[in-house]
């Protein structure tokens, strides 16, 4: 690969926004040099991808107790929200991590007190029938 196709590769990491100004210039310097063959490979970022600490914390925000699939205290609902991983499937696994030592048992109740309770959805009040409008028999 010779100097000019190193330096168009370049130039089209630049215009997709995967190099910035600065990244562009060092690495444009070095294949001049001569000191790099191949560009060193820099992963894309999107904009869409938040950087893990806040992924993690949006994930942990989420996390609520379910209002409406709840045996005792909606920790397995809300679970099965969070992750995608069906109701039936928390409650087995935390009953059967009660069988070592009681620890599902000490996250469910854990769980319970921590986790905040999801608020109920307001249904949508309809308008009492007006006076004027007659209900068929």
């Amino acid at each position: 690969m010779d100097i000019v196709e190193q330096l168009q590769k370049l130039q089209a990491l630049r215009e997709q926004g995967v190099l910035t100004e600065d990244e562009f210039v060092k690495a444009k310097q070095r294949v001049i040099d001569g000191e790099a063959s191949v560009p060193p490979p820099i992963p894309p970022q999107s904009a869409s991808i938040a950087p893990l600490p806040e992924r993690a914390t949006a994930g942990l925000n989420g996390l609520h107790r379910s209002w409406h699939d709840r045996w005792i205290a909606g920790v397995c609902g809300g679970l099965a929200v969070q992750t995608n991983i069906p109701t039936w499937a928390w409650r087995i696994l935390f009953i059967l991590t009660t069988f070592l030592h009681g620890i599902g048992l000490l996250m469910y109740i854990l769980m319970w007190i921590f986790v905040p309770l999801e608020r109920p959805k307001l249904l949508a009040v309809a308008a009492p029938p007006s006076a004027d409008r007659v209900e068929p028999k």
